[in-house]
C-alpha cells in the first residue's frame, strides 16, 4: 500500500470515529434489563453492546444521560437471592458525580452505581474517543515499518 493510499485510509477512519463520538456525545443511551440469579441477560459478565442486543436487553435513550446499574441480595448467598438491574436515571445525582456505593431502600441494602455517558451501564470498554487516538497512532506505526 502506498504513502497516499494510507494517508486516505487514516484520514477516512479518523472522519468516521469522529461522526460516531459526536453523535454520542448528543444522544445518550442506557442499557435498560433486569435479571435475577443465574437467569437473565442483564447479569455479570455483561456481554452486549448496542450493535448485539438479545430480547430483555435494550438500549433506550436517556434524556438525562445519566444510568445505574442497581444489585439487590447478597453476592454471596443462594443464586436466586441476586437481582440486577440497569437503567436510565429520570434526573442526575444531587452532587453530578459518578460513583458506587452501598444504600438503603425501604430497608433493604443495595449495592448502586451512577455514571454519566452513552451505554455508561455496561461492562468497561474502550470508548470511540480512546479509539479515536489510538488508531492514527497504530497507522503511524504501520507505516514506518
Amino acid at each position: 500500500m502506498d504513502t497516499r493510499r494510507l494517508t486516505q485510509c487514516v484520514i477516512g477512519v479518523c472522519v468516521v470515529l469522529t461522526a460516531v463520538t459526536l453523535v454520542q456525545g448528543q444522544i445518550k443511551r442506557c442499557f435498560a434489563c433486569r435479571s435475577r440469579g443465574a437467569l437473565g441477560d442483564c447479569k455479570d459478565p455483561f456481554r452486549f453492546n448496542s450493535t448485539h442486543l438479545v430480547p430483555g436487553v435494550k438500549d433506550e435513550p436517556c434524556a438525562s444521560g445519566w444510568c445505574s446499574k442497581r444489585i439487590e441480595g447478597k453476592k454471596d448467598g443462594k443464586d436466586h437471592d441476586l437481582a440486577i438491574e440497569r437503567q436510565c436515571l429520570q434526573r442526575s445525582p444531587p452532587d453530578d458525580k459518578e460513583r458506587c456505593s452501598e444504600a438503603l431502600v425501604g430497608h433493604r441494602k443495595i449495592f448502586i452505581c451512577f455514571c454519566y455517558g452513552d451505554l455508561c451501564n455496561a461492562a468497561s470498554g474502550l470508548q470511540p474517543s480512546i479509539l479515536l487516538l489510538l488508531v492514527p497512532l497504530a497507522f503511524q506505526m504501520l507505516s514506518r515499518t
